[in-house]
């Protein structure tokens, strides 16, 4: 059986939906916080169990049986998620499940400035000391293109700050291949990259979009002090504002400069590009 937390969550239910098109129903468990979330699974024949990572004996009993047990990463700003994660570590190890997927972050090395970055470091140190087969999907940047971008389209300006080659990689694709793995019996030990082809800057993402929409859009680089005040300005705590800029420093760093072909050779085919989800959004 493979089980899969957060299965009513972005990436684990989509992650759900691409296995059930690969293995039948009744070889999927779920382990889920609400049961009552997850109804249009159970309805499926998918086994629904409830189970949270600050829960053991809960987890334990979700992983019953679990050949594979994909561990998506909890994002709690104010829990301690690396205990959290080896909570499901443990549990994982107890009910026997042979192999441990877990959802990491592109880059998850010493270094990147990125807080996210070392509590994947410290949950692929535990995996690793866990005595299963694990696998480590780092994941590159998969969230919504407006997240980093900022109202380019209301605006016409790309005004963010300073930045670095990043391959923005659409979440579906990281669901499908991640499915693959667990359907496929993939064994891809320890770390590995899940990414879009091409890494690309705001410049290039400031080109492709004027292309799309037929006229400039600027790419303006803001300060970081300045881009935090205005974040501020906007309602963002300085708390939040200053955890973002991470992320830009980080790439302007080049930690989130490195695509891999992985993905399309799971998928396939080509992951989606940025110029065909800009397109996708000026559409929508």
């Amino acid at each position: 059986m493979i089980v899969v937390t957060g299965a009513t969550g972005g990436l684990g239910g989509a992650t759900v939906e691409h296995l059930l098109q690969r293995v039948p129903a009744e070889r999927i468990g779920v382990s889920v916080r609400d049961a009552g979330r997850a109804r249009h699974l159970a309805d499926r024949g998918v086994r629904v169990r409830q189970g949270s990572y600050e829960d053991q004996a809960a987890l334990r009993d979700s992983f019953e049986g679990a050949e594979q047990v994909l561990l998506v990463s909890g994002n709690d700003p104010i829990a301690d998620v690396v205990r959290l994660h080896g909570n499901a570590i443990e549990a994982a190890a107890a009910a026997g499940a042979q192999r441990l997927i877990y959802t990491s972050q592109h880059a998850a090395t010493p270094g990147n400035p990125y807080p996210p970055s070392q509590i994947h470091v410290a949950t692929e140190a535990m995996l690793a000391d866990s005595g299963i087969g694990w696998t480590s999907l780092r994941n590159a940047a998969y969230g919504p293109l407006d997240e980093v971008l900022g109202p380019w389209s209301r605006t016409g300006k790309i005004a963010q700050p300073a930045d670095g080659p990043v391959p923005y990689t659409d979440r579906a694709d990281v669901a499908e291949g991640t499915a693959v793995v667990l359907a496929a019996g993939h064994h891809l030990d320890g770390p590995v990259t899940l990414s879009a082809s091409t890494a690309v800057t705001f410049d290039d993402l400031a080109e492709t979009a004027s292309h799309l929409i037929g006229r400039t859009v600027e790419r303006v680089v803001v300060d970081d002090e300045q881009w935090i005040a205005g974040q501020i300005a906007s309602g963002m705590s300085p708390e939040v504002a200053g955890f973002m800029l991470t992320w830009y420093q980080a790439a302007r760093a080049g930690h989130f400069a490195e695509a891999d072909p992985l993905l399309s050779e799971l998928l396939g085919r080509e992951p989606r590009t940025v110029a065909e989800r800009l397109a996708d959004g000026i559409a929508g």
